[in-house]
């Protein structure tokens, strides 16, 4: 493979694109196999591992991040949840402009997401949410005469360490030292729970302190069991026993919970005694296991309804739902931005050279757009002569353009709206044709036989009419509009909109009193026909 050159103008030489870099090695320091800090782990320990980590030596914190994930299941449940969320979004690329040549870049970056290559490993790439980072190696292949990510690969963030010049820039552990990431065959992912150094802004940093503290309470909530789950045994022997006798008495006690039965000579005796408010010795180690689970809940989705049966009816849960939703939102953002950053410029660069500007990748539902807001606007304005472009209501609609030939359903016949007139025109307008009309009135009462369709006429003379009445509010209602950041926003612009209907009450008052007038005219061409 030849060399390329990168969105910055750079030579790439085509060999640093499809070598391996950061694959484990037998006998370095990458190695497959992990630690397993959490074995033993004491609150010395745990502080001891997350300072070593703040002065740059992070592996044991990476190793015990991955821990606790396998070892705390209500983590892992709402780790899980927050990545599987954003994973399954869908994924969309904006071309850079209408150009041909920028819509020729995103229909070959479309073309690559659809190959399924990023949907897979997009939870992957996503699990920086609970450690801080997450490095992602590209394979750079060429496919269809084209150079392009043909394989996504995690790589354990064990292997990495971060410069402790700055405790930011990443870099590769190797058995020569720690070595600078290569240029292009990485994307480094961050996503930050808080301000401040990468290391320290993970979700797990916070996760580790509710699961030590848990499992010390579930540790004492099964040695309560073990112990007081079931009746004490006491075995009683007579003053003569001897040691053998006593030694049967014990194995029988001691095996007569396991076994639940047991041989003793006549002479000796066991009794059972329960152990009183057991449960509420129970309910202790319990509400505080849930409590626990309810902080992991609030850490990881920012509440607890959509995890565990609280109260609070409808209402809560919604807008609980609501504060996962926000997150959902921010997730994939932060991807997006990662992906259009590192990897989307240098897809389009090595194949079509250095670009202005380059298509961008979003990851995320479309505009959910209240149709019931839309059509109710559309249905009182548009009457009145409010007009929009139609490919922008389908955008905001989700409602795509039929193709040539396909089976539609609705539409309505085009109508062609009167360009507009000053005021003066209008008025000048009205005046000439009131007077043909009146002409044509009671010249119909000499010169014609049968009724011409006057209510046609007019109908068609009040539509010209009011076309320059309207105008001068169609344009206020269209700025509102297209000024408008949201929806929220578009219906707060148009309540305060003050329109002035003078115009339109004075055209419409002269187009009644003329309708009325046609009325009387019409009557008496028919009761001169009959006479």
């Amino acid at each position: 493979m030849g060399a390329v050159r990168d969105w910055l103008g750079n030579l790439v030489a085509g060999r640093d694109l499809t070598e391996d870099k950061a694959g484990a090695q037998v006998g370095g320091v990458r190695q497959w196999m992990s630690g397993h800090p959490a074995d033993g782990m004491t609150p010395e320990k745990l502080a001891r591992i997350l300072r070593a980590a703040d002065q740059g030596d992070p592996e044991a914190y990476f190793e015990l991040a991955e821990d606790i994930e396998e070892r705390e299941p209500h983590y892992l449940a709402q780790l899980a949840t927050r990545k599987h969320s954003v994973a399954q979004l869908p994924i969309t690329v904006k071309a850079a402009s209408d150009s041909a040549e920028h819509k020729k870049h995103a229909d070959f970056i479309r073309s690559w997401v659809d190959d399924g290559i990023l949907r897979s490993n997009l939870f992957d790439i996503l699990d920086a949410i609970g450690k801080g980072i997450s490095f992602t190696e590209v394979d750079w292949q060429y496919h269809n005469g084209h150079l392009c990510p043909r394989r996504l690969t995690w790589r354990t963030q064990r292997w990495f360490t971060f410069d402790r010049a700055d405790g930011e820039t990443p870099l590769l552990r190797d058995g020569t030292g720690e070595l600078p990431l290569p240029a292009h065959k990485f994307i480094v992912h961050r996503s930050k729970a808080k301000s401040g150094l990468t290391i320290r802004s993970g979700l797990a940093r916070v996760a580790v302190w509710c699961w030590l503290f848990k499992s010390y309470s579930v540790k004492d909530w099964a040695i309560f069991c073990q112990n007081y789950g079931q009746p004490i045994r006491i075995g009683k022997y007579g003053r003569g026993a001897t040691e053998a006798e006593k030694d049967v008495l014990w194995r029988a006690v001691s095996g007569i919970a396991g076994d639940c039965a047991a041989i003793v000579p006549r002479d000796m005796l066991i009794e059972f005694h329960e152990v009183g408010s057991k449960s509420s010795s129970t309910d202790m180690y319990e509400r505080r296991a849930d409590w626990l689970d309810r902080q992991i809940s609030k850490v990881v989705l920012g509440q607890t309804t959509t995890t565990d049966a609280v109260s609070g009816g409808h209402a809560v849960a919604k807008e609980h739902r609501l504060v996962q939703e926000d997150i959902e939102r921010s997730d994939a953002l932060d991807g997006s931005d990662t992906l259009s950053q590192q990897l989307i410029p240098n897809m389009v660069s090595f194949n079509f050279g250095p670009q202005d500007h380059y298509p961008i990748l979003r990851i995320g539902r479309p505009d959910e757009v209240p149709i019931e807001l839309f059509s109710s606007a559309f249905e009182k304005l548009a009457p009145h002569g409010l007009t929009a472009d139609a490919s922008w209501l389908r955008d905001r609609l989700g409602i795509p353009a039929p193709k040539d030939g396909a089976e539609v359903v609705g539409g309505r016949p085009a109508v062609t709206s009167a360009p507009p007139n000053a005021r003066a025109e209008s008025a000048k307008a009205l005046h000439a044709s009131t007077s043909a009309t009146f002409d044509r009135l009671f010249q119909s009462v000499h010169a014609r036989t049968e009724p011409a369709d006057v209510v046609e006429i007019l109908a068609s003379r009040l539509d010209q009419d009011t076309a320059a009445a309207m105008n001068g509010m169609i344009e206020e209602v269209r700025k509102a509009l297209f000024q408008a950041s949201d929806l929220r926003d578009a219906g707060e612009r148009l309540a305060a909109l003050n329109l002035a209907p003078d115009e339109l009450a004075e055209t419409m008052a002269k187009g009644m009193a003329l309708a009325h007038l046609a009325g009387q005219a019409a009557l008496i061409d028919d009761l001169k026909a009959r006479s």
